[in-house]
């Protein structure tokens, strides 16, 4: 069997200036007349920063010691966090929210005529940080904080929050600490001097202000893919494993987010240094060009696109969920949209299945009853009384708006395409699962019963939400079809196959496209915008809307044969 060539590290090769190893950022950082502030966020390893930087100067300083005290903190945050053990509310504080004002003030006073012998360290070091500092921001990947909170080594702002169960902690930073550091960062982009990268705690990084930027423009102005990230599941599967070369020991692998730039990474190579940030920087830092000018003004600094893998094959169902509507997910957390979704099946086992929509003729309340009796464990839910259960075949397409019921089964390998809001999925039955940590999987089955469209019946299902093809284009070598989304949905996508070069307009909105087809293609400018990119099977990339048109056609060893792309984007129009 060929080695398969899915690239789990893309990056981005740029010119620029690297330093690695503390010694070599040590010496970088010589040249300066005033303070050293580090500005770090959440999940880096403070007290590693400092103990690594400390030599030679007078004073160590930490912004934890003006910080208010974790009680007012819990206090702040509490109406955000809520006594959800999954969901809280979208936060409206900013960072300055966690600072004693008085303490802050002094300390930055104090900062204003300090040389080069006073080292700054901490989350929000920056707001102290005087015109004649070096200023560093210490980076940090979603991903690697999730890995360090499930260590329990992610302190919260200002609050030490590491005893707490994970998904206290994850929802601390998602309704939170995350929103709050993005925003505070994205003031100061033109202001940090250095980044530093200390993902791998080993093996630190650092570049200077022009690379990053380098980085950001090059990115922005023609096809990327950010890091892929792969997590096992109580229902995970096998296929991964072989396709995407993940590791053969493990017992499955459920989930790849393959585009989430709130999660994902980054990763630039500069002369065979590699640097990994995350791939929000770019969302905040160029998003006319990235999402174009209509989606930006819709969505503002939010990339509302969503691909990522779902891998049953050898494993189990989903378990039985659904969606809040758009009114739901406003009022109760603060979301400005909801998770609309649909499930494309890139891989499908003989006799696979989709559960969708609700059968005819199903009465409500005893439905509800039925699930609330399953929760007690007075009962096993019976799904297929309830919900159609429809066969899944390579290449279909089964949406799936907010309010309707849903879980893909067994035996499938789903390319799931959604709006971007994350962890707002109601179960409502888990086929009697444990998860991971052998406990119960949290249920929701009556924020679910608020969120069913129960009109989404057999008809509705079969008449919208599966297989909705209609053709678009075709010529010579390729030929285009619409396959949804929903009305009710703001992502267009249109399944593309060829056999020669393709040329498409992103028309005002980023593009995120698979190669759902053929082992490779490259993306192309007509105009030499930018070099050749070459994607390969399942790989997801994105396209920028500033791009405005490129190409696709196969490549290497698909030269000959017919490939095929899904690919999304924002709609304007119906």
């Amino acid at each position: 069997m060929r080695k398969p060539n899915y690239d789990k590290f893309p990056a981005t090769r740029i010119s620029g200036t690297a330093f690695l190893g503390w010694e070599a950022i040590l010496k970088a950082l010589e040249d300066r007349t005033g303070p050293l502030v580090v500005d770090c966020y959440t999940g880096v390893y403070e007290a590693d920063v400092r103990a690594a930087l400390s030599s030679g100067f007078r004073s160590v300083l930490t912004t934890e010691s003006v910080m208010k005290s974790e009680d007012e903190i819990s206090r702040i945050t509490r109406p955000f966090m809520t006594d959800d053990v999954l969901f809280g509310h979208v936060t409206c504080l900013s960072l300055t929210d966690f600072f004693d004002t008085t303490k802050l003030e002094k300390l930055k006073a104090d900062l204003q005529a300090a040389g080069p012998d006073i080292l700054v360290v901490g989350v929000g070091a920056s707001l102290l940080a005087p015109s004649h500092a070096s200023l560093v921001y210490a980076d940090m990947a979603r991903w690697e904080i999730q890995q360090r909170i499930r260590r329990h080594e992610v302190k919260g702002i200002g609050i030490d929050n590491r005893a707490d169960p994970v998904s206290i902690q994850y929802k601390r930073g998602l309704f939170i600490d995350w929103r709050v550091l993005d925003a505070h960062k994205d003031r100061f982009f033109q202001r940090i001097d250095w980044w530093l990268d200390t993902n791998d705690a080993g093996t630190p990084k650092m570049i200077d202000r022009d690379t990053f930027f380098r980085g950001m423009d090059k990115t922005a102005s023609g096809p990327f893919r950010v890091v892929p990230f792969f997590d096992p599941a109580p229902w995970g599967g096998q296929w991964m494993k072989k396709v995407c070369d993940l590791n053969p020991e493990a017992p499955n692998y459920g989930w790849c987010f393959d585009c989430v730039p709130e999660e994902n990474s980054l990763l630039f190579d500069i002369d065979g240094v590699i640097f990994e940030l995350p791939a929000n920087n770019l969302v905040l830092l160029r998003s006319k060009e990235l999402l174009g000018g209509p989606v930006e003004a819709r969505f503002g600094k939010d990339f509302p696109i969503r691909f990522d893998f779902l891998d049953t094959i050898g494993g189990g169902n989903l378990s039985l969920q659904v969606h809040p509507t758009a009114q739901f997910i406003r009022e109760q957390f603060g979301m400005p949209y909801t998770q609309d979704e649909s499930y494309y099946i890139l891989d499908a086992e003989e006799g696979a299945v989709v559960y969708l929509g609700l059968r005819e003729g199903v009465d409500p309340a005893a439905m509800m009853e039925d699930l609330r009796a399953a929760q007690r464990g007075e009962m096993v839910f019976d799904a297929e009384k309830y919900v159609n259960k429809l066969p899944a075949r390579r290449h279909d397409h089964f949406l799936i708006p907010g309010g309707t019921i849903h879980c893909s089964g067994a035996g499938s390998m789903v390319l799931e395409i959604s709006a971007t809001p994350n962890i707002f999925t109601f179960k409502l039955w888990d086929w009697q699962r444990l998860g991971l940590d052998g406990k119960p999987r949290p249920i929701n089955v009556e924020r679910g019963g608020k969120v069913i469209d129960w009109k989404r019946d057999t008809a509705y299902v079969h008449e919208q939400l599966v297989n909705h093809f209609s053709d678009v284009a075709e010529a010579d070598g390729w030929k285009e079809i619409r396959t949804g989304l929903h009305p009710n949905e703001f992502i267009e996508t249109r399944r593309t196959s060829f056999r020669k070069a393709v040329t498409f307009r992103t028309e005002g909105s980023v593009n995120v496209l698979n190669l759902v087809e053929g082992e490779e293609a490259v993306v192309e400018s007509p105009i030499g915008q930018f070099e050749p990119f070459i994607v390969h099977y399942a790989e997801t990339f994105i396209v920028p809307a500033a791009v405005e048109q490129y190409s696709v056609r196969p490549y290497g060893l698909s030269e000959g044969k017919t490939c095929m792309t899904i690919r999304a984007s924002v709609r304007f129009r119906a």
